[in-house]
């Protein structure tokens, strides 16, 4: 079967086995896969990855337990080993011997099948369309910042960035009541939130010193240091982003401020199927292009583009 494959920086398209799962694990037919930032951040270098690339997936079990045969699922990227000391803490996304679906150790989802561990998949509702389910690894990643600090009323709360996660991160927030408010650059990217009835601002309207919660999600130092700017002192700064190169920050800024730093990634699939079988957001606007498989150099190049949302590849 042919895969988008990654090596020493460079994809191409590749001929690869069927995969043959693993006990415990079950094998899924892709439907569709969305390229993420970090499966750029991979490509640029962000981690030493050769494989497969692709997380974020919807397909259907063709092989595992006869209660998920043929049903539509999405799955969670971490797979773990269940043993180590991390895990025996319940902490098994930190797994010290996991593989990661698409990222570390385990050949990802834009292929025409993948192998993920039984535990690790969700099946998909009906009233939750292809395109709505893709979206739900980055969804739960948004919905992840909810679960690590308080996002309510009486928060004043900033997203900084409004890209691919920054547009679900801000959607997510707006059902929380909290005063919410995104900073973007790009005035497309700034409409498609205020559509949604989110005040949008851009940096140079940014009150600083302003905000109980601040979230980095645009890759780059200069977001970094806005939001940082933006926090009143005893904020949180939510770093979503992966880097592929260092961070330089204002330590002292961040002492002197008793400030709060939270790194954030994956999050609760149950949580985000249930908020998109319930059409309490939208996401289907966020998709901008679709190529099929063997486009993928090309959908990569798209993805890459300054301001691109998401790119979708269709694989079966």
């Amino acid at each position: 079967m042919q895969a988008v494959w990654l090596e020493n920086g460079k994809l191409s398209l590749r001929e690869v086995p069927v995969l043959e799962p693993a006990p415990g694990e079950a094998r899924v037919r892709v439907l569709q896969a969305g390229i993420c930032n970090t499966d750029l951040e991979l490509v640029a270098g962000y981690y030493p990855y050769t494989g497969v690339l692709g997380h974020e997936f919807v397909g259907h079990v063709e092989r595992g337990p006869s209660e998920l045969l043929g049903q539509r699922v999405v799955g969670e990227i971490n797979a773990a080993c269940g043993i180590c000391a991390t895990c025996k803490r319940d902490l098994t996304k930190h797994c010290e011997n996991r593989t990661v679906l698409g990222i570390v150790g385990r050949d990802g989802a834009f292929a025409p099948t993948l192998a993920l561990p039984v535990a690790n998949l969700h099946p998909v509702a009906e009233a939750i369309s292809d395109d709505e389910a893709t979206f739900t690894e980055p969804l739960a990643a948004a919905l992840q910042i909810q679960h690590q600090t308080a996002i309510g009323a009486g928060r004043r709360v900033l997203v900084v960035g409004t890209g691919k996660l920054g547009q679900l991160i801000a959607r997510t927030f707006a059902l929380t009541g909290c005063e919410l408010q995104a900073l973007g650059r790009r005035q497309s990217s700034l409409d498609l939130l205020a559509a949604h009835g989110i005040d949008v601002l851009t940096a140079d309207s940014l009150q600083e010193r302003a905000y109980d919660v601040a979230v980095e999600c645009t890759g780059n130092a200069a977001g970094f240091e806005l939001a940082r700017r933006a926090l009143r002192p005893r904020g949180t700064l939510v770093m979503k982003s992966t880097y592929a190169g260092g961070l330089t920050l204002d330590a002292s800024a961040v002492v002197v401020d008793e400030l709060q730093l939270i790194g954030s990634r994956c999050g609760p699939f149950a949580r985000a199927l249930e908020v998109l079988a319930g059409k309490r957001l939208k996401v289907e606007d966020l998709i901008e292009a679709r190529y099929p498989l063997a486009d993928a150099p090309a959908a990569f190049e798209h993805a890459s583009r300054p301001g691109a949302l998401k790119v979708l590849l269709e694989v079966s």
